[in-house]
């Protein structure tokens, strides 16, 4: 078992690790980090002398005064450094640096003196040490004007603000759930390097990135229609912009019944991506699912009877609740990492159309128990 800590753990990249981890239960035991151990050094050694395994990631991105940056990752790294000294241990030290290294500013700078000042250090005192240089990352949960572009596109154009390009730059990305796998071989292998640069998985111009967003606005939030996916770039993202729309405001969206002297009739799902579409009936207080996915786009179309949908993101504590009605069809569409499950509340059977976007796989489900 790897006893790993993850300095940064509240941060974006530090929260999908950190869950991630989550899922390696038989290899891994999470220790817990808090940003203000680095201001207790009691803290902060007691949180490396447990960890077979520390990543580095806590640093300062934005700041008015580009001097506090530099000042302020330089002396993190410093701390960490004195913390691993004093109490004696040699943990397997993998520090986040970023490809602005090459670039002439504050931060950029402030990393790549940082992974050369751990990668001496660690020379010097038998350190395993992986110094990884990180292209722009985007995924589920980031920042909006922090984080990522994609962060702030995903964030104004589901919140009904006007998106502006400064420069129309091509930007190499990485998705959060490709790096965080990269990071976790990386671990595995017990990779040294001092510099190890991390491939981008996509390239695309800040403009195309904007045009497909909208689109995902346009014929999923607007119309109600799974847009086509063309490659594993597009469903990341969409995947991404999922996650900023207003879930509790958004869900659950009411479906057109018609109703003649045949019955009735109501269209559950249009997509542009195949996938599986599945029908369930469920007795009164039953409750289906408890459990997340990671990569998947599922849906859970109410038509007959009534049921509670409940959904909590993992990591964190707040359920929200829909109450869904079958003589008013309608559906809940999952976000990644937010478990999930229904619940027939009603007194008589319940009818529920689910879909997803791919065919279940036993040998990989993406499908996690947890309950919510």
């Amino acid at each position: 078992m790897e006893k790993i800590g993850i300095t940064g753990q509240a941060g974006f990249i530090g929260t999908h690790l950190f869950n991630f981890f989550g899922l390696k239960k038989d290899e891994v035991i999470r220790i817990p980090f808090e940003d203000n151990y680095f201001n207790d050094s009691t803290s902060l050694e007691n949180f490396v002398k447990q960890c077979d395994v520390i990543i580095h990631l806590a640093a300062l991105n934005r700041h008015n005064d580009p001097q506090t940056i530099y000042d302020t990752n330089i002396l993190l790294v410093d701390k960490l450094i004195r913390a691993i000294e004093k109490t004696g241990v040699k943990p397997h030290v993998l520090f986040a640096s970023s490809t602005q290294e090459e670039r002439d500013n504050m931060f950029g700078r402030s990393k790549r003196e940082g992974r050369e000042m751990l990668a001496k250090w660690a020379g010097k005192n038998n350190i395993l040490f992986t110094g990884l240089v990180i292209p722009n990352v985007y995924g589920p949960f980031g920042h909006p004007y922090y984080n990522s572009v994609v962060a702030t596109f995903c964030h104004q154009v589901t919140h009904h603000e006007q998106p502006r390009i400064e420069i129309d730059a091509r930007l190499k990305l990485i998705y959060i759930g490709e790096l965080v796998e990269i990071i976790w071989k990386a671990i595995k292998d017990k990779s040294a390097a001092k510099e190890y640069k991390i491939p981008h998985t996509t390239e695309s111009n800040v403009s195309v990135l904007l045009d497909i967003i909208q689109r995902f606005k346009k014929k999923y939030a607007d119309e109600g229609i799974f847009p086509e996916l063309n490659n594993s770039f597009e469903l990341n993202l969409f995947n991404t912009f999922r996650c900023y729309m207003d879930i509790p405001g958004h869900y659950p969206v009411k479906l057109e019944l018609k109703t003649d002297d045949r019955g009735s009739f109501v269209e559950t799902i249009k997509s542009g991506l195949g996938g599986q579409v599945s029908f369930s009936t469920t007795k009164p207080g039953i409750t289906r699912g408890n459990h997340f996915h990671t990569r998947k786009i599922e849906r859970f179309a109410v038509i007959k009877g009534k049921a509670r949908i409940q959904l909590r993101r993992i990591g964190t504590s707040e359920v929200i609740n829909f109450d869904l009605d079958g003589s008013e069809p309608s559906y809940v569409d999952m976000p990644v990492w937010y478990t999930h499950n229904i619940t027939n509340i009603g007194d008589s059977e319940l009818y529920t159309f689910f879909w997803i976007n791919e065919f279940y796989d036993p040998n990989d489900p993406d499908t996690f128990f947890e309950e919510v």
